[in-house]
């Protein structure tokens, strides 16, 4: 990024300059949107056994939803079956989920640790007459890579560096 804003303030009279300026600018512009999107992980239907006295799914359901979706997509990414949930923040319920309401769950990753990632996983309900997903809630939830005995193990350190350095949208294409 340093390197397209250096070209354009030193060489802005070169038309060339401004090509290669905007080439450089986009491909950084794109790194950014890969890694700091949300990636469609699971869609989950609202049924009336998950239903409580208000007529709204249950709170603790839809944190269980949260909780899969995100240990799938860090196992997924951590090429691994081994990841269990270390934590999960704050979750604020937006708006109310009823019976039949697709909601689709999204994550992206906002950490990487030796062993752990931190994950944002959003639920967003999908209006079909509208065509339009609104904010359920969302939390941040990390998950840790462990052995067969449960103790934590590091995540392999190219998988590791891809996460970091690069956009992880080469790590989930077949999501």
């Amino acid at each position: 990024m340093q390197l397209a804003k250096s070209i354009v303030t030193e060489q802005e009279p070169n038309p060339n300059a401004c090509y290669l300026s905007s080439i450089l600018a986009g491909i950084a512009a794109e790194h950014l949107l890969f890694k700091n999107r949300m990636h469609y992980v699971a869609t989950k239907i609202c049924q009336a056994s998950e239903i409580g006295y208000n007529g709204n799914l249950f709170g603790g359901t839809m944190l269980s939803w949260l909780d899969e979706a995100g240990a799938a997509f860090a196992g997924y990414l951590c090429r691994t079956y081994n990841m269990v949930t270390l934590k999960m923040d704050e979750v604020l319920f937006k708006r109310p989920v009823k019976i039949g309401h697709h909601v689709r769950i999204y994550a992206m990753v906002k950490h990487v640790g030796t062993s752990s990632l931190c994950v944002q996983v959003e639920a967003r309900r999908f209006d079909f007459e509208k065509d339009l997903e609104e904010i359920v809630c969302s939390t941040q939830v990390v998950y840790v890579k462990i052995d067969e005995t449960g103790k934590a193990v590091p995540i392999d350190p190219q998988l590791r560096k891809d996460m970091e350095m690069r956009s992880i949208s080469e790590l989930t294409q077949r999501l």
